[in-house]
């Protein structure tokens, strides 16, 4: 089998003859390795660097469809031989890889928790800040930890409260989610949450952008909405005429009426 696969060049460095012709020197350590079933045809080599070169072969291993074997060899300087670096096994553009792995903390989604669920907050999180100061003196973790205990035990209050970065964080997470003006409820209601009866207003500098909905018809019946969301169960909307219930008809026969008629 030939072995003069096209080049593919990783970095600007000259091709060394031996690493480059080693090709069999490579297959030998992965067969190996891993075993002649699972060793495909040779798909060419990439030059790491001085005296550096990967070769690449096929992976016929089942469930590997797209993969291929990287072995690396080397050539010290004034040697003739050939040495392996390693044998590692890679996904090409067509292998089936698992998604990006993202950290359990930001996987999680509002109401993904469950009852006896514990979602801890770092000591450090920015939404927060103590209630109360430590003073002008540096303290470290354990001694912070104990003005902590000492704060709840004298009822001091809440030990940490809702920074101001915080603060903005949730008001752009609710303006921007079903209980602001762009959600498709909002877009389709007849008047706006700050002229409905139903809206209880904030207290502080949220309460000129929120309220909470107070009307238990209403899909956001005792959640946070922007004063210029709004929904179909606005306190002051009317029908039109058309729409208006119909009213019933008279009874075709009247049994009341032969009801007093045969009493008297």
């Amino acid at each position: 089998m030939r072995h003069d696969s096209a080049v593919m060049t990783k970095v600007r460095a000259k091709a060394d003859a031996a690493a480059v012709g080693a090709v069999d020197v490579a297959r030998d350590a992965l067969v190996a390795d891993v075993g002649a079933a699972d060793v495909g045809e040779h798909l060419g080599h990439v030059v790491e660097g001085e005296r550096v070169v990967t070769h690449l072969f096929g992976c016929t291993r089942k469930g590997y469809a797209g993969w291929r074997w990287s072995v690396t060899v080397a050539r010290a300087p004034r040697q003739k031989a050939v040495t392996v670096d390693e044998v590692v096994l890679i996904p090409g553009d067509e292998a089936i890889v698992a998604p990006e792995w993202v950290p359990y903390r930001e996987r999680i989604k509002p109401g993904d928790l469950s009852p006896g669920d514990l979602l801890p907050v770092e000591e450090d999180d920015p939404r927060l800040v103590p209630t109360y100061s430590f003073g002008d003196d540096l303290l470290d973790d354990d001694e912070k930890s104990q003005v902590r205990r000492v704060a709840a035990e004298l009822g001091l209050g809440r030990v940490r409260t809702l920074s101001l970065e915080g603060r903005d964080l949730a008001a752009q997470r609710w303006y921007d989610g079903d209980g602001g003006p762009s959600s498709p409820l909002a877009q389709a209601a007849p008047a706006s949450c700050t002229s409905c009866g139903f809206l209880m207003r904030l207290a502080g500098p949220l309460s000129e952008m929120f309220g909470v909905c107070a009307n238990g018809d209403a899909n956001d019946d005792g959640r946070v909405v922007s004063l210029d969301h709004g929904c179909g169960a606005h306190s002051e909307v009317q029908l039109a005429k058309k729409h208006e219930p119909q009213p019933l008809p008279d009874h075709v026969f009247d049994t009341l009426t032969d009801d007093e008629l045969e009493e008297l």
